[in-house]
């Protein structure tokens, strides 16, 4: 039985330099098993007879660009997704966050919004919500269309009230939305504290101070050498003391920042920002 010839890694590379070169897409550091797996994906999908077809469509239609970038940029996410992270957030580093004026917190590569409106809630809780600004950032414009709307599948609120209830929440879930036939809305509190906005982490520098900065699971798809520069970005984007949180496979230990961040908790892949050396006096 013929089948479709898979794309190979020169074929992958000249796909690469023409999304950087023509629409500023710089996927030249992620992890080429990862990039290679989707693109190969979409080419079946599609059905392309050959590469060059592939190719031309994606230079030539900035529609399906859209298509390209939407499926080669990994959107797995649910609501108080890792329970044991949420719950530590919760007990331990949402009541430091407490005790400053203004609380800014970034949720880099967001997808559609779960973790940001999970974090949203948890402020809630805390009686911090009102004085809380959370930036929710992805590269993908059609993800981050559907995260600024709040609305999600009615299924799906069953897993995440669930996941609620093991992150340690005890109030009623379903008051935190409203069920309109087959979707669920959040309330309007969750959306007007949350900014939606479009950020690239290969190429787009800092744009504020946070006291924590939330990316997980998107490292893993990032060459070591791009993992350093978005760690160099992070550190450039967290104030004094501020908090870092990586997925569950993804650390900071061997990575150029290391010396500057303190694991919070051996088994928790959180780190917390050490006083600049020059602040330093202890040896004073």
């Amino acid at each position: 039985m013929w089948q479709i010839p898979a794309i190979e890694d020169a074929e992958l590379d000249l796909l690469i330099n023409d999304l950087q070169e023509i629409y500023g897409y710089d996927f030249r550091d992620y992890s080429k098993a990862s990039l290679k797996r989707q693109v190969n994906r979409l080419f079946t999908t599609d059905k392309f007879p050959s590469f060059a077809e592939m190719r031309y469509r994606l230079k030539a239609d900035k529609t399906y660009l859209k298509r390209f970038i939407e499926n080669i940029t990994v959107n797995v996410t649910e609501m108080f997704r890792d329970a044991d992270f949420f719950r530590y957030l919760r007990d331990h580093i949402i009541p430091t966050l407490g005790t400053y004026p203004f609380i800014r917190i970034w949720v880099a590569g967001c997808s559609t919004g779960e973790e940001a409106y999970s974090i949203a809630i948890l402020m809630k809780e805390a009686n911090l919500l009102q004085k809380t600004l959370i930036y929710a950032t992805d590269l993908n414009p059609a993800v981050l269309e559907h995260g600024r709307q709040g609305i999600f599948n009615l299924k799906r609120m069953k897993l995440y009230s669930e996941n609620y209830i093991q992150a340690g929440g005890t109030e009623e879930f379903s008051s935190y939305y409203t069920a309109n036939y087959h979707h669920a809305k959040l309330n309007s509190e969750f959306t007007q504290r949350i900014i939606f906005s479009q950020h690239n982490l290969v190429s787009d520098g800092s744009f504020n101070e946070f006291q924590l900065i939330s990316c997980r699971n998107v490292l893993i798809y990032f060459n070591t050498s791009l993992q350093n520069k978005v760690f160099n970005l992070f550190d450039s984007s967290l104030g004094r003391l501020g908090y870092l949180a990586l997925g569950t496979k993804e650390t900071m230990l061997f990575s150029s920042m290391a010396n500057r961040y303190k694991q919070v908790r051996p088994d928790t892949k959180i780190w917390r920002k050490q006083v600049d050396n020059l602040d330093r006096r202890d040896d004073l």
